[in-house]
């Protein structure tokens, strides 16, 4: 890739990180862990991996300003280790030096290309129906990959907002339900045609997810489905507000469901 220098190296590897920020201007720490099945699983990234990037950046000469990419699960640390562990590593960064210039963003669900997490969800959807998990009331906010990208060039750029910490969606107030997201992904993908809700009770999810839980241990794997991710999925509130953000940088979102899914799927909006 042009104008990129690959250093070998992990985020135990002291001497790699201290090689890896030298000479530089700004640090921006998006390395996390989203599978595991338990709390160590995940601390090793996102608590002491963090904490790691983090010193290494007060041991330059210069300190370097610090971006560290969390998640909006760290709003709600007791609901699964993940949660949990975004939240350690948000502290562990900030307790790391008084010269450190850190900000932290909270980006809530994220689509677009090459999404692993939500891309089947909407492949299902294009193709007529959406297992998703029973009941209702649940809003959340989305945001497309460009749309945060742009939002790390904008602190870069605006070399403000530091110790802060901004949670930043596509600027649908209010965020979205499962009804809005299949209406929406049912025009764009689907030509206006209906799509059929497959509703997962809830006990049946967290029966799965302990039996995937006990195969990950048995077979040692990383698991995405754990009773803690159920717990996240069915979680009330994740909407989230741009105010801040815009105030301290000036970032605005450009893409909202219905064109992020357009530039996703390949689609062309109707004028």
């Amino acid at each position: 890739m042009p104008g990129v220098e690959w250093l070998p190296g992990s985020l135990e590897d002291v001497a790699a990180l201290d090689a890896l920020l030298t000479g530089s201007h700004a640090v921006i720490h998006c390395a996390g862990s989203v599978r595991g099945a338990s709390q160590a699983d995940f601390d090793r990234v996102n608590v002491d991996g963090a904490l790691r990037v983090a010193q290494a950046a007060t041991r330059q000469i210069q300190v370097p300003r610090f971006l560290l990419l969390s998640s909006l699960a760290a709003r709600a640390p007791t609901l699964s280790h993940y949660a949990g562990s975004k939240w350690r590593g948000e502290n562990a960064v900030k307790a790391v030096s008084d010269t450190l210039r850190w900000t932290i963003l909270r980006p809530p669900a994220i689509f677009g290309p090459g999404d692993r997490e939500l891309l089947p969800l909407f492949q299902s959807i294009a193709n007529g129906f959406a297992p998703l998990p029973a009941g209702a009331g649940r809003r959340f906010s989305l945001i497309y990959v460009d749309d945060l990208a742009t939002a790390v060039l904008r602190w870069l750029a605006a070399d403000a907002g530091f110790a802060q910490t901004f949670e930043l969606d596509d600027g649908r107030v209010g965020g979205y339900d499962w009804g809005n997201v299949l209406d929406i992904a049912g025009r764009v993908l689907r030509n206006g045609a209906p799509v059929r809700r497959v509703p997962i009770p809830i006990p049946l999810l967290n029966f799965a997810a302990l039996a995937n839980l006990g195969a990950s241990r048995l077979l040692r794997y990383a698991p995405m489905l754990t009773p803690g991710k159920v717990r996240e999925l069915t979680h009330p509130d994740w909407v989230c507000d741009n105010d801040s953000i815009t105030r301290a940088i000036g970032w605005h979102p450009a893409f909202g469901l219905e064109r992020g899914l357009a530039v996703t799927f390949g689609k062309n909006l109707a004028a």
